[in-house]
């Protein structure tokens, strides 16, 4: 099998919304779900949208590894998992901002608002209603993965492009910030 490619920051798919799925268990939906894990494994992220391989259906998979998992008490490693027309409601107006890549701007950071706490309904691909309040890591990479959905990038969310940069030199930089400390 061919891992699918995914596209990149520029392709006018990545700006399109996805339309809603009307069978979520039906064998397009697999195999569509089974070229993104593939492509999501290949380029080794924790998340990935249908749209990001050129495919405008509203789907999605997501992952937390131990090491990105948060103290938030929502938060916490979760397996991957495949949502089929997810909804994110935010619960209360707390934001923070954190730092995201993403598999369609490869090298590149920036740092995004993004509410702290949600609840996040879909459907799985095995027709299950699905329902969480989610926090932390898990919060943001949904509300990223959602934002794909809906034609929207990272970067139309930032406020502030100073926090905005290559991978490597962003890392460099924050490493150093918490070495001096707070000032």
């Amino acid at each position: 099998m061919t891992t699918k490619s995914i596209l990149r920051v520029g392709d006018p798919l990545l700006r399109r919304v996805a339309e809603p799925v009307a069978d979520p268990t039906g064998p397009a939906v697999r195999a569509l779900i089974a070229d993104m894990e593939a492509a999501l494994a290949d380029a080794g992220g924790i998340g990935l949208a249908a749209p990001q391989i050129g495919v405008l259906q509203r789907v999605l998979i997501f992952r937390v590894p131990d090491a990105r998992a948060t103290d938030h008490p929502d938060d916490g490693p979760s397996p991957l998992t495949a949502l089929v027309n997810p909804v994110l409601e935010p619960l209360g107006d707390e934001m923070a901002l954190g730092w995201e890549g993403c598999l369609s701007i490869p090298g590149l950071r920036g740092e995004v608002p993004r509410h702290l706490r949600l609840r996040v309904t879909g459907t799985t691909p095995d027709g299950d209603a699905f329902e969480a309040v989610v926090g932390g890591t898990r919060a943001r990479v949904l509300q990223h993965e959602v934002d794909h959905l809906d034609g929207v990038l990272y970067l139309d969310r930032m406020t502030d492009f100073t926090r905005f940069g290559f991978t490597e030199e962003v890392l460099e930089a924050e490493a150093e910030r918490r070495r001096e400390g707070p000032r």
